[in-house]
């Protein structure tokens, strides 16, 4: 399916306005009052959300491989989530993964 270049201005501009009107519905709308522990307690929890839908579909469906799954992948982020299962580290669990993704496309190809 192609898009006119019409169409896809038109697609970035809505993008960009609801973009900006789910952000401003926080900054600028409710910004300066105290919200309520439960509605930060939840807020807490969004990048912990965000990332794996975000992270998901490029392990289970990657482009690299025309969208099948394949061991390499599936092994970095099984090696992820158990380091940072264990050692409570951002950074330990992306290194380790991207560490046991190479060492896999290295001998899997």
């Amino acid at each position: 399916m192609t898009y006119s270049s019409a169409a896809i201005w038109a697609i970035i501009v809505l993008l960009g306005i609801g973009t900006f009107l789910i952000r401003f519905s926080f900054l600028g709308l409710i910004g300066d009052r105290k919200l309520p522990a439960w509605v930060l307690r939840h807020l807490r929890y969004t990048p912990v959300a965000v990332l794996p839908g975000l992270c998901a579909p490029l392990v289970i469906w990657p482009e690299a491989t025309g969208g099948q799954p394949d061991a390499a992948r599936m092994t970095a982020a099984a090696a992820t989530l158990l380091a940072g299962y264990f050692t409570k580290n951002f950074m330990a669990a992306a290194g380790s993964g991207a560490v046991v993704l190479v060492v896999m496309l290295y001998f899997f190809g």
